[in-house]
């Protein structure tokens, strides 16, 4: 049995765990996630920090994502290149962010940001119809998604200009506590 070491300076296991919500431990298992992916494009040896990318396609088919309606959003959100590929950086805060460890707002935070296609730091209409299609899976007619995204709007939009901010965001989920599960 070949011994599978992970190679990261000291300095590098306590930044990603400062920055993460993981122990070393878990840490070491996230990489291996990462490098399963694709062996013959992650080396072992992680201590002059390698340029890697991994490609949307592979990061989108892991069992977490695959059968998730936002997997490519989540992906967008959470890499740099706001395309989906991510490096080992984007991998650890997108599980840091989606693990039970995460606190709430930090968690909405990043809800808001997924469910902001149009990337403008508001939800507006189109934005609700389109997390409303995925999370329906297109189940529900044109009329029930309007009628449920003008509801939203109405019920949610503090300040009356038609759209969510972070913060009507926020206050809607505090007033539906199961909304981020």
């Amino acid at each position: 049995m070949g011994n599978k070491q992970t190679i990261f300076t000291a300095q590098q296991l306590d930044s990603y765990q400062d920055c993460t919500y993981f122990t070393r431990k878990e840490i070491l298992r996230l990489f291996d996630r990462y490098r399963d992916l694709a062996p013959q494009l992650v080396p072992l040896d992680y201590t002059c920090q390698p340029d890697v990318k991994l490609p949307y396609e592979l990061i989108g088919s892991m069992p977490e994502l695959k059968d998730n309606p936002f997997r490519q959003r989540i992906a967008e959100v959470f890499s740099d290149d706001g395309e989906g590929n991510m490096t080992l950086d984007d991998f650890l805060d997108m599980f840091s962010v989606l693990s039970e460890m995460a606190p709430r707002d930090l968690k909405a935070y990043y809800a808001f940001k997924i469910y902001d296609f149009n990337n403008d730091d508001f939800l507006c209409k189109s934005d609700l119809e389109k997390t409303l299609n995925k999370l329906t899976r297109n189940e529900l007619t044109e009329d029930e998604v309007r009628m449920v995204c003008e509801k939203v709007i109405d019920e949610s939009d503090l300040d009356n200009d038609g759209r969510l901010s972070l913060e009507d965001f926020q206050t809607m989920i505090v007033r539906a506590p199961d909304f981020l599960r």
